[in-house]
């Protein structure tokens, strides 16, 4: 595929994934399953309720994420991801793999002063 930076589309990715915590929260509903609220606060230390409930709901307004709620005292909401947000898995290995990489270079360059 041709790539023409003029046209490129990678600007609308990144806007859609970008941050801290998005790329996080997609690979912990991927690879734990489906979460509540809790779950994802305690496995996401430093992110505050503010932006843990801002970011779910930009990644579900964006149809990679479902949300859950049950109709009961106290409410039990849960997330999930979607079959379309499986299909960014691919894409957050390739990001995983090439930053391992990254930071294993720019730690050699360190040792070699």
């Amino acid at each position: 595929m041709e790539i023409k930076p003029q046209l490129c589309q990678v600007q609308d990715a990144l806007s859609i994934l970008g941050g801290k915590w998005k790329p996080m929260i997609l690979l912990f509903l991927m690879l734990e399953g489906t979460m509540r609220y809790r779950d994802l606060k305690q496995a996401l230390p430093g992110i505050t309720p503010k932006m843990l409930t801002s970011q779910l709901r930009e990644l579900e307004q964006e149809e990679l994420i479902s949300r859950k709620v049950y109709p009961q005292v106290p409410p039990k909401v849960e997330y999930s991801i979607t079959a379309y947000g499986m299909t960014l898995r691919p894409i957050l290995d390739a990001m995983h793999a090439w930053s391992v990489e990254h930071m294993a270079r720019k730690a050699a360059r360190v040792a070699q002063g």
